[in-house]
């Protein structure tokens, strides 16, 4: 199965940007191009690490090592580089991240070992950081504030499209194709090359007025620190459970579902990412206060339905998690972008979009390491009994943390973000 970006979100192009120039609307779906590119770089390796830790005789933790060196470099970037978009342009933020992107997967094209690959990731974690950021508030300087529900699930629906293709495509090139440690990384190489070309052709958007640009970290002005905090507890609980799904999803299915087939596996991994783009673009008129507590019970059935999986090695119920786990991560992560969206001005968007992403990448990075070692200690199966409880605990944080973000001011008609004085 395949689709593109502009499928996925037919009926919110013609709301949101149906009535712009066609160069914005151009703008607009690259950079949503630019997201699903940025996912799929973060899970092309899913349907290869069996065969990483079959041939290169990895341990769990060393494989979900090659995953989590993508999130905490993706740190470290946004620390330092969280605002460069302000400064030098939306445009030259991308163009220098998806060059970094395309070193990264060059490096996994012919990596003969895994220190190749993880240089490779390391690559690939200062592409992303680079682009995410100033893509997704380019997204939302083009639609504007006031879309900001419906320009969170075109970008939820976005990475959900990257992440299709990195699982299903994926998979099937490493199951029926020559090359399987190799081939899928041309292919994604090659997608690479047209969406910088596409990039290249965005306009030049660096204010004269703006400052020259030093490193000096992330700056996020106290009033917008209340919503910091709980779109990044919102994006973290959305990014563990995507830790969980791309970093042990394949291995999972093949050791404790006892699925051989890496395309089979990578389809129901793929049905998590296809029920995240369809929940994001059904859900985006759902209040938060309505979207967090359903992802809430979504995660906690969930991890419920993996844990019986690995129990009664059920490829149904490992299924039933992928499919949950899909609603979970869809109205989590849009919850956090609706946030950034409402309440975050257009001068302090990408800084406060880096904030939140960078706490959201420290703990997938965290999870994915934590997990990892767990299961070289003690098995999959015990890496799924602990892991589970604690990301049902964050999902559950997040929805506290947002139902006190919008709660009515004592004497307001309208919700507002709770101000750090």
């Amino acid at each position: 199965m395949s689709f593109s970006v502009a499928q996925l979100g037919f009926p919110i192009q013609g709301a949101i940007v149906g009535r712009m120039p066609t160069q914005n609307r151009l703008a607009f779906w690259t950079c949503a191009a630019v997201l699903a590119l940025a996912l799929w770089t973060s899970g092309a390796a899913t349907p290869v690490y069996p065969l990483y830790s079959a041939d290169w005789h990895l341990t769990p933790f060393l494989t979900t090592s090659i995953f989590a060196v993508y999130p905490l470099v993706l740190v470290v970037v946004l620390l330092v580089f969280g605002d460069l978009s302000d400064a030098i342009g939306r445009r030259a933020s991308i163009l220098l991240g998806v060059v970094s992107s395309i070193v990264g997967v060059l490096l996994f094209a012919f990596a003969p070992d895994v220190g190749w690959v993880l240089v490779g990731r390391a690559f690939m974690g200062l592409g992303v950081g680079l682009s995410l950021s100033p893509a997704t508030a380019k997204m939302i300087d083009i639609a504007g504030p006031s879309n900001s529900a419906r320009t969170g699930a075109i970008s939820t629906a976005s990475t959900a499209v990257g992440l299709v293709f990195a699982t299903l495509l994926g998979g099937a090139l490493v199951q029926y194709a020559p090359f399987p440690l190799h081939l899928t990384y041309f292919v994604l190489l090659a997608v690479e090359l047209v969406v910088l070309v596409l990039v290249w052709r965005l306009d030049r958007d660096r204010d004269p007025a703006a400052r020259r640009w030093r490193p000096r970290g992330i700056s996020v002005p106290r009033s917008l620190w209340g919503a910091v905090a709980a779109a990044a507890v919102s994006i973290s609980a959305s990014y563990a459970l995507g830790a969980v799904v791309l970093s042990l999803g394949a291995s999972i299915g093949k050791q404790l579902i006892g699925s051989d087939n890496a395309f089979v596996t990578g389809a129901i991994i793929a049905v998590s990412m296809v029920v995240i783009g369809v929940v994001a673009l059904a859900s985006r008129r759902i209040p938060l206060v309505v979207a967090l507590p359903i992802a809430f019970v979504a995660t906690a059935l969930g991890f419920t339905s993996l844990v019986l999986a690995a129990s009664a090695h059920s490829l149904g119920l490992f299924l039933a998690f992928c499919v949950l786990a899909g609603i979970g991560y869809s109205l989590l992560f849009a919850g956090g972008l609706q946030i950034v969206g409402r309440f975050a001005p257009a001068h302090h968007r990408a800084g406060t979009l880096s904030a939140v992403y960078l706490v959201a990448y420290l703990v997938q990075g965290g999870t994915a390491l934590w997990l990892g070692s767990e299961a070289t200690a003690g098995g999959l199966a015990h890496a799924v009994d602990v892991g589970a409880p604690v990301i049902v605990g964050l999902a559950l944080l997040a929805l506290v943390f947002v139902v006190v973000l919008v709660r009515p001011r004592r004497g307001a008609r309208s919700a507002a973000p709770v101000a750090v004085e």
